[in-house]
């Protein structure tokens, strides 16, 4: 049996997982990894294991997990989060390297199967990804436009700001703030703070000075 670790920041969806595990009798060695850090030494102990990572959750690019993804070749891998932009999903599945996915909004059996796979070393991929994977890649074009108020939050958190501390500072609410942040995140197709910022530099929104002060 392949060892499974369990690398989700939500504590309700590791047990969730477990439960699957233990009743499906999947797996004898579960294990979990709440940080990047402690992936890459989990993955060092268990280098066959299947990792089922909500990558939303973690603060590392597409481009990191790709070469642990190459480091440890005999590990399989299975993408399991709320929401996977498009941009990445394609990234993931045109990049040669196996990767699993499924959806937390995905049917429960739809999940199950999902597992049984990978415990058997097999890929699946959910009707997202065969149809990201259908679409092939786009035709180049521009970057997406975001408002003069959007750019200004972007331009805010690659400075490393919180949502609370923006609104703060630009006297609005917390919920316009995080409305804007989740418009930015859909515009760019992007899941995390570490994509955006390598966005606002490339489209010069900030500069290296500014992020490196």
């Amino acid at each position: 049996m392949r060892p499974f670790i369990l690398s989700d920041n939500q504590y309700i969806t590791r047990q969730g997982i477990e439960s699957l595990l233990e009743r499906l009798s999947l797996s004898d060695t579960i294990v979990e990894a709440s940080s990047h850090i402690a992936l890459i030494e989990r993955l060092a102990a268990y280098p066959n294991a299947v990792t089922v990572l909500d990558y939303t959750l973690f603060d590392f690019s597409s481009v990191q997990l790709m070469n642990m993804k190459q480091r440890y070749p005999q590990s399989l891998w299975l993408l399991f989060s709320d929401e996977l932009s498009r941009h990445f999903l394609r990234q993931i599945l045109l990049s040669g390297q196996a990767f699993g996915v499924v959806m937390k909004t995905d049917p429960r059996d739809d999940i199950i199967t999902a597992l049984k796979q990978a415990a058997r070393g097999e890929t699946y991929l959910c009707e997202l990804a065969r149809q990201v994977l259908r679409e092939g890649v786009p035709a180049q074009g521009e970057y997406p436009i975001l408002t003069s108020s959007e750019q200004l939050v972007l331009h805010e958190m690659a400075l490393g700001k919180i949502t609370k501390e923006i609104a703060c500072e630009q006297n609005l609410s917390f919920h316009t703030i995080n409305t804007h942040r989740r418009n930015i995140f859909r515009k760019l197709e992007i899941n995390n703070v570490h994509e955006a910022v390598k966005y606002a530099l490339r489209a010069g929104i900030i500069d290296l000075t500014e992020y490196y002060i």
